[in-house]
């Protein structure tokens, strides 16, 4: 199943609203969707983005100034 781009476009981090960027496999294939402001990723299950703040991971890695 495909995530429609319109979708990603319309979506936004339910801790901040702040834009999502799309998070991709070695194989191309997206995985999460990855709040930069927050270092959160939200994670895709069966094309459909999990968007609840429970269940997000924390990104590794020094915060982006």
């Amino acid at each position: 199943m495909s995530l429609d781009h319109r979708l990603i476009d319309l979506l936004v981090c339910p801790v901040c609203k702040g834009p999502l960027d799309m998070q991709r496999d070695a194989e191309q294939r997206p995985t999460a969707l990855v709040c930069p402001a927050d270092r959160l990723a939200f994670p895709l299950r069966d094309g459909i983005p999990v968007m609840l703040e429970s269940e997000a991971r924390p990104l590794d890695g020094p915060a982006a100034a």
